[in-house]
């Protein structure tokens, strides 16, 4: 427990670092790139790492039906069975990487005909859209392995390598644009040799840490035939990660439909923020991930339920603190950021907050995952249906805010009410009432800590967020003010956010 548990915290202290200064170093470089090389460019690099994106789709479920075998040969320390099951990874990649260079082959092609607006040289396309599918082809040939970090509780290794070789390359693409002639030839340059540096960190790491772990993906074909579980479940996840792709894809097309266009780029704003926060949730929780499955391969339930109420309890926590933040000061950024004229209406924004929230508290999810529980292949197409579906009559009548509310119903009849029950029934095998009394406590005792919050708020501060300075002081003031009265409230109704207050007065004391 000591190893799982410290491993999840140094996950997310290399996590969270690396997440500031990539956060910090993609604002700088955001900002000189578009000054010294232009829209044009950045627009390129953007079409070129999507288009790339939705050949890597072949990819989809793969890394992740290789890591829910892995958690029990890791656990058992069977070192042959991590070497096999590598090898049939190791084989499929070499699979998807054919597919990727064929896809790519047909692309560049057509490259004439979808780039033809654009006001660049056309080898500026081919070697950009080449310097992306390196970095790519180089994950499926030689990067592999790191699964077996990664279902290892060693995300941090892979963060160190990865976000530390890509922060240093940022920097070197920065100081190429500001000081070199050419400046955008040295920028692809450094693209392609930080790709390949970065591969030799990350087997270096791995060799070091496993030195057993020589796959034979020759080996893999065959291999594949005694894990059959890699294939099926592949093909679930594969599914399930569709059915979210193709959500995200067809959602602003929807909204396009029933707004106007100052209410879409209203609303990119606000994603862009809610996206950002996303992204700092993942790194915070991300690190658990493999802890959750080491846990299930164990097999104790007493443990295996605890450890779930802790992670739902920690979640609800953190999105309700971002939340309230978010609601509280959220407009007050968007003015200071790009105007007043940006901000939702309020119905609208409230709407937003609630499907924010959702989304930042799915638990069942990482649980299912290490069940391997993926067979309800339909639930992903039933909640695209609902949201699309619901999204276009609703908008229909009330614009943004029913499209909003029809990604509110999806999202509560899959996520909210499906997942808990197929997880209860299906993994756990424990009866559903204990998910709905105990998760509807925590909703009574988050609304209940918002209201102290919102009314000690209202106590300390009185006036809007008029500059940056300050409204960074308030939504700081705010967090903590509804921090402290959340986990004050939490701890009092419940059993499992006294484990989190004990533990951190414990870390506190050894410090001091």
């Amino acid at each position: 427990m000591a190893t799982r548990t410290g491993n999840s915290i140094l996950n997310v202290k290399v996590a969270i670092s690396f997440y500031c200064v990539n956060l910090v170093l993609q604002f700088v470089s955001r900002k000189i790139f578009l000054d010294y090389l232009g829209s044009e460019v950045m627009g390129l690099n953007t079409t070129a790492q999507n288009l790339l994106g939705f050949l890597n789709i072949a990819e989809m479920g793969l890394g992740t039906a290789v890591a829910y075998n892995l958690y029990s040969p890791l656990y058992h320390q069977d070192r042959k069975a991590i070497v096999d099951i590598v090898s049939v990874q190791g084989w499929l990649y070499k699979q998807v990487a054919t597919f990727v260079i064929v896809g790519s082959i047909v692309l560049m092609v057509f490259f004439p005909v979808i780039f033809a607006k654009a006001e660049i040289p056309m080898w500026y396309t081919y070697t950009t859209f080449i310097a992306f599918l390196v970095s790519s082809l180089l994950g499926y040939y030689v990067n592999y392995r790191q699964i077996v970090l990664s279902a290892d509780q060693k995300e941090y290794k892979i963060t160190i390598c990865t976000k530390g070789g890509m922060a240093i390359k940022v920097v070197a693409q920065i100081i190429a644009v500001l000081f070199l002639e050419h400046g955008y030839e040295a920028w692809i340059a450094i693209e392609i040799v930080s790709a390949i540096a970065i591969s030799l960190m990350l087997n270096r790491t791995i060799n070091k840490e496993y030195p057993w772990l020589h796959p034979d993906t020759r080996a893999g074909k065959a291999l594949k035939n005694d894990y059959p579980q890699i294939i099926k479940k592949t093909k679930q996840v594969f599914f399930h990660k569709i059915g979210g792709f193709v959500l995200t894809q067809m959602s602003p097309l929807v909204i396009y439909g029933f707004t106007t266009l100052t209410l879409v780029a209203a609303y990119g704003n606000y994603m862009i923020i809610v996206m950002g926060i996303s992204a700092l949730m993942n790194a915070l929780l991300n690190g658990i991930g493999a802890s959750i499955g080491n846990l299930v391969a164990e097999g104790d339930k007493d443990r295996i339920m605890s450890g779930f109420w802790k992670v739902t309890f920690i979640r609800i926590w953190l999105a309700s603190i971002i939340c309230f933040c978010f609601y509280e000061s959220g407009d007050d950024l968007i003015t200071l950021w790009v105007g007043a004229e940006y901000i939702l209406p309020h119905a609208t924004f409230a709407v937003l907050i609630v499907n924010t929230f959702l989304t930042y508290t799915r638990t069942n999810d990482a649980f299912l995952a290490a069940y391997g529980l993926y067979q309800d292949i339909w639930a992903p197409l039933v909640e695209a249906s609902l949201n699309i579906g619901f999204s276009i009559m609703l908008g229909y009548y009330w614009g943004i805010t029913g499209v909003l509310l029809g990604a509110t119903i999806s999202l509560l009849t899959i996520i909210s009410c499906w997942k808990p029950y197929f997880l209860f029934r299906y993994g756990f095998k424990e009866k559903l009432w204990e998910y709905v009394s105990r998760y509807a406590k925590y909703i009574l005792l988050t609304l209940l800590s918002w209201w102290a919050a919102g009314y000690l708020c209202r106590l300390i501060i009185s006036n809007a967020s008029d500059t940056v300075v300050r409204w960074v002081y308030q939504t700081i003031v705010m967090a903590l003010a509804y921090a402290f009265c959340s986990m004050t409230i939490f701890c009092i109704g419940d059993r499992y956010p006294r484990f989190y207050a004990r533990w951190a007065l414990q870390v506190l004391k050894s410090r001091l």
